[in-house]
């Protein structure tokens, strides 16, 4: 896809997102496999800073798990355009430009969140998009620059670009991981969607690395699951007195500043790549609830 293989050579990666979700899980799991791991000093806005980054860590591989989501939400991007520019579309482009300068594939988590059912994506229809699938969804600004980056990063041959999706973990307690989230709103709408089980995905993305993988990737576990479907497991593993209520997208619409991204990507050539990889709800299974398990065996 690129770049050749890196074979056996001895690694070190340098990991932008330090105090983020993802950065921080990255660097757990190169301390559990042995890996020799940097985190960036320099912020993506500050070219410099990430030079001279690259000169004196010389990693083998970098990877971009920072960026602007908005806390609590993606609502903050709609208020904070400048500042969301300057981090998602031009931190993540002089990072990509700097690592292509020294030969480094850049593996950047980015997010499915630009796509939304349409009438050739029909929802239950079971018909993902695609890595190559122009995105059709910029109803938020968050998701508009997003779609932006992705595309311009297409020039870049050096980078592997991984389309994360209302990301999971087993860590309930942490509020970015998708099922805390859902399980504390008042009311949520019941729609299936793609995500991604980290727990699973993130062991992958490191070895996509080893791989020198590039190109466009749907980051996410095959096949749909709703919030419902989810809340359901989480009342029968975690709290069996756990109750909720639904609204629809016009109520929720009311609630929200920017619209929600729903959709299914095709997961087909990740699973190719890597055939192990399990199904949305057996991953969810197997790396969440099962392991949480507070109830009788269900």
């Amino acid at each position: 896809m690129g770049f050749p293989a890196s074979g056996d050579q001895k690694y070190k990666f340098l990991i932008y997102g330090k105090t983020g979700w993802i950065g921080g899980l990255l660097g757990k799991i190169c301390e559990s496999q042995g890996i020799e791991y940097v985190y960036g000093s320099g912020r993506l806005e500050d070219r410099n800073s990430l030079a001279s980054d690259l000169e004196n860590v010389k990693p083998t591989h970098v990877f971009n798990a920072a960026g602007v989501t908005g806390r609590p939400n993606v609502d903050w991007c709609e208020s904070h355009k400048v500042e969301t520019i300057r981090t998602n579309v031009v931190g993540t482009l002089t990072l990509a430009d700097l690592c292509r300068d020294k030969g480094l594939v850049l593996i950047n988590y980015a997010t499915g969140c630009i796509f939304e059912y349409d009438d050739k994506h029909t929802l239950g229809s079971g018909v993902g998009f695609k890595e190559e699938d122009t995105p059709n969804f910029i109803g938020s600004f968050y998701s508009k620059t997003k779609a932006m980056v992705e595309e311009l990063l297409k020039n870049y041959e050096n980078v592997c670009t991984l389309r994360v999706r209302m990301p999971i973990s087993s860590d309930l307690n942490n509020p970015r991981n998708f099922i805390t989230k859902i399980s504390r709103y008042d009311k949520v709408v019941d729609i299936p969607n793609s995500m991604t089980i980290l727990d699973e995905l993130l062991p992958i993305s490191i070895e996509m690395a080893k791989r020198n993988l590039t190109g466009i990737w749907n980051f996410t576990n095959p096949g749909v699951v709703s919030h419902n479907e989810i809340l359901q497991m989480y009342k029968d593993y975690i709290d069996p007195s756990y109750t909720w209520k639904n609204f629809n997208l016009e109520e929720q619409a009311k609630v929200i500043v920017a619209p929600r991204s729903n959709n299914e990507l095709d997961a087909s050539k990740l699973k190719t790549e890597f055939p192990e990889l399990m199904s949305i709800k057996e991953s969810l299974l197997h790396y969440v609830f099962k392991p949480n398990q507070k109830t009788p065996v269900a």
